[in-house]
């Protein structure tokens, strides 16, 4: 299944109900006075946080969505019922634009519930119009229009750790070694097309597509993932012994976090190298020892080490309960 992050949908509250003239019946009577009733109001729109980020995916072919009108008024003084609420649930980190007035609300907690759209408010029937001086009222009022209007939804993902680097770094490989993901891994750059997710002892590791120099300015993958960085609580830069310059390897990530939204250059990481069943120990070393420099816990692991992992894997939790 296509990962989707990005929706343009349109939307539309429920509209009211509208008023109606209506006449009491009497006995002997022709017209025993008004009692039409007013119409019900139409339904609001809310958007509902979820932890299902495969929602987007799912409304890619309903491209329009509606609250229900509200009912007529009847007789008899009797109100129209109000039309039904309509809820949509998009994933965590979801961000809603209304593209006419440029509002943005924001989706960050499960079950979380914002009203988008305000259904219009009933008619008034033609009761509402009688007085002592208009005892027989003929009017009534149609219901008004439901808001309506195009939402532009895009997703930022909510993570504990972000996995990011360079292309073949090994990210997908450590999130299957981490977790129960079961991300695509390959020999070859951009595997990852699109981010994936693992539990991991109750937090949640994101891999995120590579990125290269320039992704801040579009290139690569850019500006499509690097948002889903925004909101990782944590970074872990992954770096592949296979790179003979491993501080260039970090400092360009760096750049490019930091040109893209300077928040970002500011986030709690590590380093973790990878790869080291390709080089010797004294090359291990000597990386970690250039490393010194950024004042950052570094690691060394290779996904063919299940010690290795295990031992990193203790060390990441720890990190991470500190930063509760």
């Amino acid at each position: 299944m296509a990962f989707v992050d990005e929706l343009t949908i349109k939307i539309r509250a429920g509209k009211g109900g509208d008023g109606v003239v209506r006449w009491r019946h009497e006995k002997g009577k022709e017209f025993g006075g008004p009692s039409g009733g007013d119409g019900g109001r139409g339904g609001d729109v809310y958007v509902v946080g979820s932890r299902d980020l495969s929602l987007l995916f799912k409304y890619r072919h309903e491209k329009s969505f509606h609250a229900e009108d509200g009912e007529a008024g009847g007789r008899d003084l009797s109100h129209g019922a109000n039309g039904k609420d309509l809820e949509i649930s998009l994933p965590i980190g979801s961000v809603i634009t209304d593209l006419s007035t440029k509002r943005k609300v924001q989706l960050l907690e499960e079950d979380e519930r914002i009203l988008i759209l305000s259904g219009g408010k009933g008619g008034y029937g033609n009761d509402h119009f009688k007085s002592s001086t208009n005892r027989q009222p003929k009017r009534a009022t149609k219901g008004k229009p439901g808001e309506e209007t195009t939402f532009f939804i895009e997703l930022q993902l909510v993570a504990d750790i972000g996995l990011i680097g360079l292309p073949n770094a090994g990210k997908s490989s450590l999130l299957n070694a981490l977790t129960n993901a079961s991300a695509k891994v390959g020999a070859y750059k951009f595997t990852t097309l699109e981010p994936n997710l693992g539990a991991f002892h109750g937090y949640v590791i994101a891999d995120i597509p590579g990125l290269i120099e320039g992704a801040a300015q579009g290139k690569g993958l850019g500006h499509k993932f690097l948002r889903h960085i925004k909101r990782t609580k944590m970074l872990a830069h992954l770096i592949s012994l296979e790179n003979e310059d491993v501080v260039s390897a970090y400092e360009t990530i760096r750049s490019e976090l930091a040109s893209y939204d300077p928040e970002l250059g500011k986030k709690d990481d590590i380093i973790v190298l990878t790869k080291t069943d390709t080089v010797d120990g004294e090359d291990i070393d000597r990386a970690m020892h250039s490393l010194k420099k950024f004042k950052l816990p570094v690691f060394a692991i290779t996904i063919l080490d299940d010690e290795a992992i295990k031992e990193f894997a203790d060390a990441l939790v720890k990190l991470l309960r500190q930063k509760k």
